[in-house]
């Protein structure tokens, strides 16, 4: 029995995963699963690690601090938050402050757990962590020349005209800009 009382009637059963490649940033597999009515099939999964990111707000919490930049695999333009992979060992909390830094070259003044995801949660195990900062402040230039074209500070109000024209599709970006035109209470 589940702990909301289910009986697991849906439960899937793993029967073995074998190893495809294993590096640094990913695990690919291939699992051999059953479904609950007996059919079998092979799914691939994808393991990924951790991943931080930040929804910095200004003074006034009226703009966020966004990275404008080209995603080759999908080959488009888009405004991102910072954020990073979690180093092993690391806080999250830390790796988020750390990626704001050396992406945009603005420290956060404080960082807060905001909310947790899973984008892709059919294949991938990707667990991304958004934190979130209210105030920052310029350190210089961004150390890392390579993460975007412009970073800028974009105004709140502007975030839903940029998600329905599609400059904002980021799974991490989405939920963290929606949870924060939500529920933000500084």
């Amino acid at each position: 029995m589940t702990a909301d009382g289910g009986t697991e009637s849906t439960l899937w059963k793993i029967h073995g995963e074998r190893l495809i490649d294993d590096t640094r940033r990913l695990r690919l597999s291939i699992a051999s699963v059953e479904l609950p009515d007996g059919v079998r099939f092979e799914q691939y999964v994808l393991r990924m690690p951790k991943a931080a990111m930040m929804v910095v707000l200004d003074d006034k919490q009226e703009n966020v601090l966004m990275m404008w930049r080209h995603r080759f695999i999908i080959d488009r333009w888009v405004w991102e938050l910072p954020g990073g992979y979690v180093d092993p060992g690391e806080d999250p909390a830390v790796t988020a402050a750390r990626e704001v830094e050396e992406e945009t070259g603005w420290r956060p003044r404080n960082v807060k757990p905001l909310v947790s995801l899973q984008p892709s949660v059919g294949t991938t195990d990707a667990e991304n962590l958004l934190f979130v900062s209210y105030g920052a402040d310029y350190i210089g230039e961004p150390e890392d020349i390579n993460e975007a074209e412009r970073i800028d500070w974009v105004p709140l109000d502007s975030i839903r005209e940029r998600i329905d024209t599609g400059q904002i599709i980021g799974a991490a970006s989405l939920v963290g800009l929606l949870h924060v035109l939500a529920f933000h209470a500084g």
